[in-house]
């Protein structure tokens, strides 16, 4: 795991490490800056949800009831048979028990009915960054944990049409993170009315595929119509003086985010991290003998090291005594940094250094003069092979397939995204998953409508959905 996370001692939850935590600061801070620069602000709301409020809207409250954590007592007391011991004080138990939230719709809109009077205290919109748990029975890391760190945005409008706006608007934004800064190639697309986020009208999603051809939920972002607002009775005075309940959305990345990056671009030598999401983009080690020789190249090192740091990037330059260069390298390459300077007694005589790529494993010979100029091209070209790398994987691994017996042929001997033919009924998606454990992943928005025959019921389909097994 190169380092980021490890099991905690806490069942299903996971400790992040400074390393793998650095990795998702960057991508915090990457999303952070493109929320707020589409108009969001960022609070903080309470952990607990009083269970009445998280009852308010069923749909949502039945679709996250298995996996929710309650606390019913505030108190423990010293177990009279055994003082070394606590037990549940039962005197302490709580008039109104309180969901651990697993999602912060309930509290949130029991919230924006203190804030929302009138049209003009429209459109609200808010993100936070939060911990939620979820009490997940099969858990791996950053995939799927009982608890998990992500952001939810949460956004009141007028409109329907600024709520469906809003609603596009930041998948789009997810498409654009994950193609942009993780490198990974994503799908856009609409789930279906099963896989849809329990009280939303419409649920976008991006997906991505991994290495092994299963599909990634990588983010979602969920229309919510009026749903929330009658539940909690959000209304609103209109210019023209009458009254309306609002239209909402809400969307959310998370951790899950470092699972897709690791399976997306780790190899056998470890992990291969974007630059763009790099913590460290660059490491210098040197080459020496005795501490003449340290001396002379760390005066060049920190040149270096000065002038890349001015030009943005960074780096790292690991002048440790107590470990030999070969295991630096192998560490650096656990790790994914992208790319790794070495050098020497003989390569300060020559003025030049030596530079290798994690992505490729190539290793070149470059002068110190245009160094910072050099390094910046090859950073942008490993972010870009990076992502066409994981282009042309999905794109050799999206199959159409146009009959069940294909399905299930291609899904078991070469995996990856089926695009096949689906009537639109509940019933097919089901008797689907129940034989192959494939899901409809998405319904593309770019899939160009083309009349067919369900690839299971033979019935008339519209257009080709996409399947796959899944994280």
């Amino acid at each position: 795991m190169a380092d980021l996370a490890e099991n905690s001692s806490v069942r299903g939850c996971m400790v992040i490490k400074p390393y793998g935590y650095a990795i998702w600061e960057k991508m915090q801070s990457e999303l952070d800056k493109m929320f707020k620069d589409t108009g969001h602000q960022n609070a903080y709301f309470p952990l607990f949800v009083p269970k009445s409020l998280f009852e308010a809207e069923e749909k949502n409250a039945e679709g996250f009831a298995k996996e929710c954590a309650v606390v019913t007592h505030y108190r423990l007391k010293t177990d009279p048979d055994n003082d070394s011991k606590l037990i549940i004080d039962p005197e302490a138990k709580l008039e109104e028990e309180l969901v651990v939230r697993p999602t912060s719709e309930a509290i949130i809109w029991s919230t924006y009915k203190n804030w929302i009077q009138s049209y003009r205290d429209l459109p609200i919109l808010v993100n936070q960054w939060a911990n939620v748990v979820r009490w997940e029975m099969r858990t791996r890391l950053f995939l799927r944990t009982a608890e998990f760190l992500w952001q939810e945005g949460h956004t009141a409008h007028a409109t329907k049409e600024e709520a469906l706006g809003e609603t596009k608007l930041i998948n789009k934004l997810y498409a654009d993170f994950a193609e942009n800064f993780m490198a990974i190639p994503v799908v856009q697309g609409l789930k279906s009315e099963s896989e849809r986020f329990a009280g939303a009208e419409e649920t976008y999603c991006i997906e991505a595929l991994m290495q092994d051809g299963k599909a990634l939920q990588a983010g979602t972002s969920h229309f919510l119509g009026q749903n929330f607002a009658k539940a909690f009775d959000v209304k609103f005075a209109t210019q023209s003086g009458g009254l309306e309940h609002v239209w909402a959305s809400s969307w959310g990345v998370s951790t899950r985010l470092m699972g897709a990056l690791i399976m997306t671009h780790s190899d056998d030598n470890g992990l291969v991290l974007p630059p763009n999401l790099a913590p460290i983009q660059l490491v210098i080690v040197p080459i020496y003998k005795g501490h003449e020789q340290l001396q002379s190249i760390s005066s060049v090192a920190d040149n270096i090291k000065k002038e890349l740091t001015k030009a943005g990037i960074s780096v790292k330059y690991d002048d440790r005594d107590n470990f030999k260069p070969g295991y630096k390298f192998n560490d650096y390459e656990l790790k994914g940094v992208p790319l790794r300077i070495s050098i020497g007694p003989r390569d300060i005589e020559k003025k030049v250094v030596e530079l290798a790529r994690r992505d490729t494993l190539e290793k070149k010979i470059v002068p110190l003069e245009g160094l910072v100029d050099h390094i910046q091209i090859v950073l942008n070209e490993i972010q870009n092979n990076l992502f066409t790398k994981a282009l042309n994987f999905r794109e050799e691994h999206i199959t159409e397939v146009d009959n069940f017996d294909e399905f299930k042929s291609v899904l078991s001997s070469k995996g990856g995204f089926l695009s096949a033919h689906w009537d639109g009924t509940p019933e097919t998606e089901e008797a689907i998953k129940k034989q192959t454990k494939a899901t409809i992943r998405c319904i593309p928005l770019t899939e160009i409508q083309s009349e067919g025959k369900c690839v299971y019921s033979g019935k008339p389909s519209p257009k080709r959905v996409l399947f796959a097994k899944a994280y």
